[in-house]
């Protein structure tokens, strides 16, 4: 019986124990997929092939390529993340007029209200005749009397839209503090309250809460109004003339001037049939507005000077005019007259008294208790 022989080349070298000993280093599937070259198979290579084997990896190799533009991508969106940070801030630069003027223009308004005292005693009648023989005979009547330029030129940094829409919410201002019944009435002050840049706020309702003739806190520097247990008006045919301008200033912010007379008809508070008389307030106002005025529609006043009549001098700083009534006189030694239908700036210190062509000449007059319906 013949055994097992050994190979012609002897016995193998090494420790005992057959295939065992490559069991070590068997290649399994994972390391025949990482291997980089690859032996084409017979069916593969009956075709033109120009290499017995195949790379393998490229798949990898691209994928690390893709890798490598990861940092790359997100440095060019830094890039034009910068740049358009940096577009903003130019053109925020570009449009000053969006940014508060140096020296606080958005600050706090500056008023000048100046009583107008009578010469000698207030003319009274009848409201239609008052306003015939007075230089209000040819006011326009309420609003109509607010006329916004018919020709509107556009600014080095305003567009002509821009521009009417400054005008517009001037006008609005001015209808709601001078023409609005509940304000004139004293009961209502939130129809021009809203129409003010939030800024101004504090100082408005400052100026009723503690009316001050300080040149800051008086009431009458932002509206028109009469204290209703006291005089009332006899009907909503106020008169009003006036003009509106506007200008672009040096720092490239828009400004509009308001420069109106406006010629109320009062009786006593609680009679139908006493006489009438006219109470004429100018008002020349400075709004200045920047881009958030205009797209929030609010008024920011600058300045505001004010020259109102028949009213003592004594009146002071209150939440409503004191006017003086038909017959009334105002007390002894007032200044110099002032004209409020007077175009060009307001004279007068504390006080100012009315020239005789600023008052109504009425050609009827009642006898001593007689009394006009109007």
């Amino acid at each position: 019986m013949a055994g097992r022989e050994d190979p012609p080349e002897g016995t193998p070298d090494g420790p005992p124990g057959g295939d065992d000993e490559y069991r070590s280093v068997v290649f399994d599937e994972s390391f025949v997929r990482a291997a980089r070259l690859q032996e084409f198979s017979a069916r593969e290579r009956m075709t033109d092939r120009e290499h017995a084997v195949r790379v393998r990896g490229a798949r990898t190799r691209t994928a690390h390529h893709a890798s490598g533009r990861g940092p790359r991508r997100l440095l060019a969106l830094f890039v034009l993340i910068a740049l358009a940070f940096g577009t903003a801030v130019y053109l925020g630069f570009r449009q000053p007029y969006r940014v508060p003027a140096p020296g606080g223009a958005h600050g706090r308004l500056r008023m000048t209200v100046v009583p107008l005292a009578p010469a000698g005693q207030v003319p009274g009648g009848t409201p239609a005749d008052l306003l015939a023989h007075s230089p209000a005979a040819h006011f326009a009547r309420g609003g109509e009397g607010i006329r916004i330029p018919s020709k509107v030129v556009r600014t080095a940094d305003f567009t002509d839209s821009q521009i009417r829409t400054a005008l517009f919410i001037a006008r609005d201002y001015l209808e709601a503090s001078s023409l609005d019944a509940d304000v004139l009435a004293g009961r209502d002050r939130q129809p021009v309250r809203t129409l003010l840049d939030p800024e101004q706020i504090p100082q408005f309702d400052r100026s009723f809460a503690a009316p001050a003739a300080d040149g800051l806190y008086d009431p009458a520097g932002w509206l028109v109004a009469f204290a209703p247990a006291k005089v009332r008006l006899v009907a909503a045919d106020t008169r009003v003339h006036g003009t509106l301008q506007y200008q672009q200033t040096a720092d490239r912010a828009l400004e509009v001037t308001s420069d109106h007379t406006f010629v109320y008809t009062l009786r006593p508070a609680g009679s139908a049939t006493a006489e009438a008389s006219l109470f004429t307030v100018r008002r020349e106002l400075s709004f200045r507005f920047d881009l958030d005025d205009l797209e929030k529609h609010t008024a920011h006043l600058v300045e505001s000077e004010v020259g109102a009549g028949p009213e003592a001098c004594s009146a002071g700083a209150a939440t409503t005019f004191t006017p003086l009534l038909a017959g009334a006189r105002a007390p002894s030694g007032s200044p110099a007259g002032v004209n409020p239908y007077a175009t060009g700036r307001l004279s007068g210190e504390l006080c100012g008294v009315l020239t005789g062509s600023a008052e109504p000449a009425p050609t009827t007059h009642p006898a001593p208790g007689a009394t006009h319906t109007s």
